[in-house]
């Protein structure tokens, strides 16, 4: 079973605005572009991860039948000039002009980020990480049940499937020193070029770490092919494709930030990929829902352990229980009440992608999935930037995942499921009911 995490301390340097822009356009590349510097240094996954050495220790003692919390420190951070800075944006940003919306919206989120990262290792991180990601109890769009409940859905339907499902071919295990070699070649022939490099790290915790250019995989560890197509469509076809493309916008080079104002649409659109690719099988979405419980429990008052226990018992090994409730607890005190909130975006950002692209059918606008493809930006931002990108004020994506450009296929997906919609299933009641199918 594979974490992943995000580098965000591999971000691009975006491009400065050129040419001749008309005043309100100018006006806001400008404030975008101090927007960039203010950003700059607030890291918030960097800054809130923890040394390698604490997991080592804490395995080890693990491994010797000694379980005590972890105990972590971060350095002092001071955000005070970024902060100002960014207030001041806001203020200047017009409200009423799609630019100004997206800077005045973005330069608070980065703000708020900013006190993250100067209170980190305080309970004051939890408000401000449900701040900008949510809380596990919130319904999922379109009023619909929580995201725990919707956690909670995914666990039991895993639970229940019979692990002599799986195929021969899915349980053969692939090498890091293999797997880098077949990603680089396959990156290299998408991209035309050595965009995104491969590395082995000896040292990295997680069996994989992914940034805007370069993907590291942790030496000697073993992956699935599932492994294989989630690193290529949820990391390099989607955070790294969109951080490429987003370096290349005229004006808005904010757009190549992995901005925490755009984590929930960013996971969404990575995870829809996976599905829509048929990389995704049942044991990650019970990973990605199992982290959302985790979550849910840490802010009931679990702590670290007691979170490192759950994800013993639901099956994972101890390194990867260990990186889980490492998820959990970054940034955060580890004696329970706490919680990092990040890990809730992924269903929540998964239901609203989802939907977006059903409307964007129905209301024959599919170009607009395509041109979410040319930053890094949220499902409201894509539909205000439509007259944007028309006059060429936007620039579109250079690159797009084969799944997008294969329009039909999406569409004939995103019909079938529009008409699938309306057939209830628990109008089906018994077996005689379904054999008349």
């Amino acid at each position: 079973m594979m974490e992943t995490v995000h580098d965000d301390s591999d971000e691009p340097t975006p491009s400065a605005p050129h040419g001749r822009l008309a005043p309100d356009v100018a006006h806001h590349a400008a404030l975008d572009a101090r927007m960039v510097r203010a950003a700059r240094g607030i890291r918030l996954l960097a800054l809130a991860s923890w040394p390698a050495e604490v997991g080592a220790r804490f395995l080890k003692e693990f491994a010797r039948g000694r379980v005590r919390l972890p105990e972590v420190r971060y350095a002092a951070q001071d955000f005070t000039e970024a902060r100002r800075e960014l207030d001041a944006i806001v203020r200047e940003a017009d409200r009423d002009h799609p630019l100004g919306q997206y800077l005045a919206e973005s330069a608070r989120t980065w703000s708020i980020a900013a006190e993250l990262c100067e209170s980190l290792g305080t309970p004051r991180v939890t408000d401000l990480s449900v701040a900008l990601f949510g809380r596990p109890d919130e319904p999922l769009p379109g009023h619909g049940p929580t995201t725990r409940e919707a956690a909670q859905h995914f666990i039991s339907i895993a639970n229940e499937l019979d692990h002599a499902l799986l195929a021969p071919s899915e349980q053969i295990r692939i090498s890091a020193t293999a797997l880098s070699l077949q990603l680089q070649r396959d990156l290299d022939d998408f991209f035309d070029g050595r965009r995104i490099e491969v590395q082995l790290d000896p040292d990295l915790i997680a069996k994989a770490a992914a940034g805007a250019t370069r993907i590291r995989l942790r030496t000697g560890a073993a992956f699935s092919e599932y492994d294989r197509q989630q690193l290529l469509q949820h990391e390099a076809f989607v955070h790294s494709l969109t951080a490429l493309n987003g370096r290349e916008q005229p004006v808005l080079g904010s757009l190549a930030l992995s901005s925490p104002r755009s984590t929930a649409t960013q996971e969404g659109l990575a995870t829809f990929a996976e599905q829509i690719t048929g990389s995704i099988d049942i044991g990650r979405m019970k990973r990605l829902s199992l982290r959302i419980e985790a979550v849910a429990r840490a802010l009931d008052g679990a702590d670290f352990v007691e979170v490192f226990r759950y994800f013993l018992d639901q099956g994972q090994t101890a390194e990867d229980s260990f990186a889980s409730a490492q998820r959990v607890f970054r940034g955060v005190p580890t004696t329970g009440g706490a919680a990092f909130t990040k890990d809730t975006v992924y269903l929540r950002g998964l239901v609203g992608v989802h939907t977006f692209f059903r409307w964007s059918l129905r209301q024959q606008k599919l170009h607009l999935g395509r041109w979410l493809f040319a930053g890094k930006m949220t499902l409201a931002d894509v539909q205000r930037f439509e007259p944007l990108f028309d006059c060429g004020v936007l620039k579109r994506p250079r690159w797009l995942p084969p799944w997008i450009v294969r329009a039909n296929g999406l569409a004939g997906m995103l019909a079938f499921s529009l008409f699938a919609n309306r057939i209830r299933l628990d109008a089906i009641a018994g077996p005689d009911a379904v054999a008349d199918l």
